[in-house]
């Protein structure tokens, strides 16, 4: 029997400060020694306390003390994997180390076009070949939802000789994946479903949230627990169940990108995490479940606000929702969401977590009590009732959904590292982008190196600037000039 009561990295720590160990190595802070008094005032003693070197530090493994290791075991006992590794680079490395164990330099990988950044930077750090398999785009919610099953099985018999898959789900707006449809279609090729499951993290631990992609026949299963769990930041688990991917490849691909010097902050908050999730998880996401829909309830009553709903599921690309996801549509309102979203920050200290041109999202969490469940329903009927006092400003021009489906003419590889030019904007139509351009949040890339430049990705992109849409990975953020591939 599995005892998880037990946290390793958090015993290991304690037992470290209990010993009083004085270090002659990293970090040179020696535990809060030498930190500045104005930095602890804001960020606490504690933090350089527990600020400990793995490696000869919180765990030796040259005595096999393995606390790391332990800590690992409990975490796929706990998720149902075989086993879990721990990344305090985020889900941005745990992505790239999934895919580079599933496909190599010159092979086809089936990706989702609504992937994050980090999978195209993976791609180009690689040398993997995507193969596109595109979303379902909802034109009444202008929103893009999982591929299905079919889409899938369409991709791989263009492209029988792709290693794998990478599925996105959630998505950042909620909608859910069939991923047993899609793993099923992977399985009957012989390879894997790697699930960028980045915002799913607390999806194992209720019978009534969507399906977790490990109990729904994946393969390698990525979570980012920052962003739906109870770690810090950068803490992220990747995760693995049978024999398509073998774990030593894993873990050694993990160790070709990943720092040799590990968090222990983020290590230890993980560890806690999962204890708490096995001790009490249902019961907090229980209380968690209820707020959001006592939420949902009150948001949706908000006339001209809409707010995603069931309605969604089944009508193209979304098996489930994730009810703890708010996705606003503020277009009612006739502002932006953009706009929306600085106007809650300014005006009720309310930052909600993404925005584009028609919508604002967030997410209800366990963390969550009465006051943030007020505060956040006072702070939504505040902007409907007042934004009318709002200053008109430009929007973003959204074009047909398909005309955002672009042809790659060019890995992501060879324009990225190829010859390449700074060009107007106004010249980069029929061009071959060289650099992503990703609207922030959620950093899904419009533009992707390697594929065919045309006016209407432009279009979406110098306007949705002037709207107040951010591209921080543009070379030329003011959306002036593109970077191309040389002529």
């Amino acid at each position: 029997m599995v005892d998880h009561s037990r946290v390793p990295v958090l015993e290991a720590l304690q037992e470290f400060r209990r010993r009083g160990d004085t270090v002659f190595g990293p970090p040179a802070h020696k535990q809060g020694r030498g930190a500045d008094p104005r930095v602890i005032d804001i960020v606490g003693a504690g933090v350089f306390a527990s600020d400990v070197l793995s490696l000869n530090g919180l765990d030796d493994r040259r005595q096999s003390q393995g606390v790391i290791e332990r800590a690992q075991e409990l975490m796929a006992d706990a998720v149902g994997a075989d086993h879990a590794f721990f990344s305090t680079c985020g889900s941005s490395l745990s992505v790239k180390t999934a895919m580079i164990s599933v496909a190599g330099p010159g092979e086809k990988l089936l990706v989702s076009r609504n992937a994050h950044k980090s999978v195209i930077a993976a791609l180009i750090i690689s040398g993997v070949e995507p193969v596109w398999v595109h979303p379902h785009f909802d034109t009444g919610w202008q929103l893009a939802h999982p591929p299905e099953p079919d889409d899938v099985r369409a991709a791989f018999r263009a492209h029988p000789d792709a290693a794998g898959m990478l599925l996105i789900t959630p998505t950042d707006w909620g909608s859910c994946a069939d991923i047993a449809g899609v793993a099923r279609v992977c399985h009957e090729h012989g390879v894997p479903l790697i699930v960028d499951e980045a915002w799913g993290a607390h999806l194992p631990f209720h019978p009534d949230l969507p399906q977790w992609g490990m109990n729904a026949g994946a393969d390698l299963v990525v979570t980012s627990v920052h962003k739906m769990g109870g770690a810090i930041e950068q803490s992220s688990v990747f995760h693995l169940r049978g024999d398509l991917v073998d774990p030593t490849v894993l873990k050694q691909r993990e160790d070709l990108l990943g720092t040799t010097s590990s968090s222990s902050l983020a290590y230890a908050t993980l560890d806690g995490w999962r204890r708490h999730m096995v001790e009490q998880g249902e019961r907090l996401l229980d209380e968690a479940l209820g707020r959001a829909a006592r939420v949902r309830d009150a948001i949706g009553a908000m006339d001209p606000l809409r707010l995603m709903g069931e309605d969604v599921v089944g009508t193209g690309g979304t098996a489930e929702l994730d009810p703890l996801r708010l996705t606003i549509d503020v277009r009612g309102l006739g502002i932006s969401g953009y706009q929306a979203a600085e106007w809650l920050r300014a005006a009720c200290h309310v930052d909600l977590g993404s925005a584009d041109q028609c919508h604002l999202g967030g997410q209800i969490s366990y963390a969550d009590d009465d006051d943030t469940e007020k505060r956040l329903v006072e702070s939504v009927q505040r902007l409907v009732d007042e934004c009318g006092d709002l200053e008109s400003r430009p929007q973003a021009d959204l074009p047909p959904p398909r005309t955002l489906e672009l042809e790659s003419v060019m890995t992501p590889r060879d324009a990225f590292f190829g010859r390449t030019e700074q060009v107007p904007v106004e010249r980069a139509a029929g061009r071959i982008a060289a650099e992503m351009l990703s609207p922030y949040p959620p950093g899904v890339p419009v533009l992707v190196p390697g594929e065919l430049i045309n006016s209407s990705a432009l279009d979406y992109l110098t306007s949705g600037v002037r709207a107040g849409m951010l591209i921080p990975d543009a070379a030329d953020p003011t959306m002036a000039s593109v970077r191309v591939v040389a002529g």
